[in-house]
Formats: structure tokens, C-alpha cells, sequence
């Protein structure tokens, strides 16, 4: 059953996933999976490309009425949030691979501007958990 986001925040991050599977998608990743759910950790998406599974964690903003005081999304990934997401994705390797597996996480920053229709994507690559 896929989740059903209601609050604004969480619409703006569906819509910021959204965005980057279709970034993925055109710099050629499959997309195996969205929100990949545990109780202890969430991965937003998981990708292929070639023998390579990527993890990738969104984050999303919209950028109308930001000021230069606004935290940039990627600060968002604090240690605990780290942690968290480790584990979630040594879950996913035992659970949905056979044996040794080479995989990457990954950050995508999803910039968003409601007024205009526009978004602006930043990938952050190989972050180390």
C-alpha cells in the first residue's frame, strides 16, 4: 500500500522524490524501489544502474519566501539521521541481495519553486555512513 502524505511538507517531499526519480531515470538508474520502510529507518529511494545499487536519501525545499537564514535541506543529514539510514540500508542488502553487493548513497537536494513551476536538482554522491 503506498503512503499517503497530507501535510504540506510532506507533499512538497513526495513531490521532490517524484523530481528525482525522473532525474534518475534520465541519467539512466532503474528505480527498484521507493520508500523502502523499517522501523528504524526509511530509505526514499533505491536505484541500479550497471551491477551498482544506489541508496539515495532526498531532500526537498520550496524555495518561495526563503530567506538567507534558512537551513539548506542537506543539513538536515545529522549523525543520528546517518546512523539510521546505515542500518536501514544493511537491512535492505541482507534482505533483497544474494551475497556481496556493491552499493553507493547518495543525497539528492531538490529545489523547488512553487510560484514559477521550476526545481532545481543537486546530487551530493558517495557520502560515507
Amino acid at each position: 500500500m503506498p503512503k499517503v502524505f497530507t501535510s504540506k511538507s510532506q507533499k512538497i517531499g513526495e513531490l521532490g522524490e517524484d523530481i528525482a526519480c525522473k532525474y534518475l531515470t534520465k541519467h539512466e538508474y532503474t528505480i527498484s524501489e521507493r520508500n523502502y520502510t523499517k522501523k528504524w529507518g526509511e530509505i526514499d529511494i533505491v536505484a541500479q544502474k550497471g551491477q551498482k545499487i544506489y541508496f539515495v536519501e532526498v531532500k526537498s525545499q520550496n524555495q518561495v519566501g526563503v530567506t538567507h537564514e534558512t537551513i539548506r535541506p542537506e543539513e538536515n543529514m545529522h549523525p543520528k539521521k546517518l546512523q539510521r539510514l546505515s542500518r536501514t540500508i544493511q537491512t535492505y542488502v541482507l534482505e533483497k541481495t544474494s551475497g556481496e553487493v556493491d552499493w553507493q548513497f547518495d543525497l539528492i537536494v531538490v529545489l523547488l519553486n512553487e510560484n514559477k513551476k521550476t526545481a532545481h536538482v543537486r546530487r551530493i554522491e558517495n557520502i560515507i555512513l
